[in-house]
Order: structure tokens, then C-alpha cells, then sequence
């Protein structure tokens, strides 16, 4: 119990941390510098261009759709740990935005770019490395995962890259260009936090019974399996699960 409890308690930190250093990514490079990113913001001004629906609306109906999604499909405990996300986020921002010095930190775009991916990658990397995420457009990534082990950074880069595509009708090529940038840079740190620490194990079983086995490890663990053909020495061995 109070290993659990201790356990809780690491994750809700790692994902107030990753929350704090998305929040500074946001806050003190890409707003001053008028950066563009993907995400749900991204998704949500080119709908107010091309169908005129509210930002603050489409952000809101958005959200709840997604976190309804990720919490039947990823559960209680995500749902959970996902709505700490969704009230630190904003507050963290305001306090940024209290303590932001009054110029830029740096007029450079490119060094904005760099900084803002960085940052980023590692605050969303410790949140969904915690269990959670910061809502909205991070979740269909991770219900992708769930469902058909796609890699989530690479299903947030196609998502995102796609709306920076859509953006061109309301931002500037060159925008457009640095929000690309932006969006491959925290993909690739981002890809490289989830994969460290990973490990993962192949089982080859030999079995006679193989057509039960491979339908308890699909259905009750929930895991991929693959079926090999193969010329066995002994007849009563028949093709192995991989």
C-alpha cells in the first residue's frame, strides 16, 4: 500500500515537472517569438478560418472528446492523472506569463525554435513517461499505442505535421517553416525519452496446442504474437509462435 501510495505521489511529480518545462517552452519562447506548433491550438485556428467556429469553444468541445476517448481506452488511472495535467497546464502558463521578463529572451527564431522544441520534447516525455499527458491532441497518439503499438512520437509528428500543413492558409510560409522545425526537433528528443529505459522481452514457444496459446496471449495479455512456419525434425512439433 504504501509503496503504491509512494508511487502515486513520483508520477504526479514527474508530471508537475513536465508540465512547468512545457509551460516555460510555451511561455518564453514560442508566444514572444510568434512561433506556430500543431496540437489542439493549431487545429483550432484553422477552424475558426474555415468554418468560423470559436477558438475557446472548439478548444474546450475538443478536449473533452479526447479526454473521454483516452480515459475508456487507457483508463481510470490516465483519466486521473490527465486531469492534473489539465488544470496545472493553464496555471503554470499565468505564472509564467507573471514572471516573464519584458522583452524576449532571445529575438533569434531559430534559437527560439531550438530552445521551445527542446523543452518541449523533455515536458512531454516526462508527462506520458508518468502515465498521463497534457490533453488534447496527446492523447490520440497514445490510443494509437495502445491499440496497434504505433510509436507515439511518431504518431504525434504525423498529426502535428499535418495541421502545420493546414496552417498554411492562415500563417506565413516562413512560420510555417520554424513550426516544422519546431515540430521535428521535440519529436526526435521526445522518441529518444520514451525508448530509454524500455525493455522488452521475445518469447518463442513450440507447442502442439499453438492456435490456444496465440489466441490466451493475444486476448488475455494483450500482446502481439507471431506465427512462424517451420520444417520440424519431430513430427509432433508444429509451428512455432514467435
Amino acid at each position: 500500500m504504501q509503496k503504491n501510495i509512494s508511487k502515486t505521489l513520483h508520477n504526479f511529480l514527474i508530471i508537475s515537472l513536465g508540465n512547468l518545462i512545457y509551460t516555460v517552452a510555451v511561455a518564453f519562447f514560442i508566444l514572444p517569438n510568434n512561433l506556430i506548433t500543431g496540437g489542439t491550438t493549431g487545429l483550432a485556428l484553422f477552424g475558426q478560418y474555415m468554418f468560423h467556429i470559436p477558438i475557446t469553444a472548439f478548444v474546450y468541445v475538443f478536449n473533452i472528446a479526447m479526454f473521454l476517448l483516452g480515459a475508456w481506452v487507457l483508463g481510470k488511472a490516465f483519466a486521473l492523472t490527465t486531469i492534473l495535467s489539465t488544470f496545472e497546464y493553464p496555471f503554470s502558463k499565468h505564472s509564467a506569463a507573471a514572471v516573464q521578463p519584458c522583452r524576449p529572451l532571445t529575438d533569434d527564431r531559430m534559437l527560439a525554435t531550438l530552445f521551445a522544441g527542446a523543452g518541449i520534447g523533455i515536458g512531454l516525455g516526462l508527462v506520458i513517461q508518468a502515465g498521463a499527458s497534457t490533453g488534447g491532441m496527446d492523447i490520440p497518439p497514445l490510443v494509437i499505442e495502445k491499440k496497434l503499438g504505433f510509436p507515439v512520437s511518431v504518431s504525434l509528428y504525423l498529426f502535428d505535421f499535418c495541421i502545420l500543413i493546414l496552417q498554411i492558409f492562415i500563417s506565413d510560409r516562413e512560420q510555417v517553416l520554424y513550426g516544422i522545425l519546431l515540430v521535428v526537433l521535440y519529436t526526435v528528443i521526445l522518441d529518444r525519452l520514451l525508448i530509454n529505459g524500455k525493455r522488452q522481452i521475445q518469447l518463442k514457444i513450440i507447442s502442439p496446442e499453438y492456435q490456444q496459446i496465440n489466441k490466451k496471449i493475444q486476448t488475455d495479455l494483450d500482446r502481439g504474437t507471431t506465427l512462424l512456419l517451420s520444417k520440424a525434425v519431430i513430427p509432433a512439433v508444429q509451428p512455432m509462435l514467435y
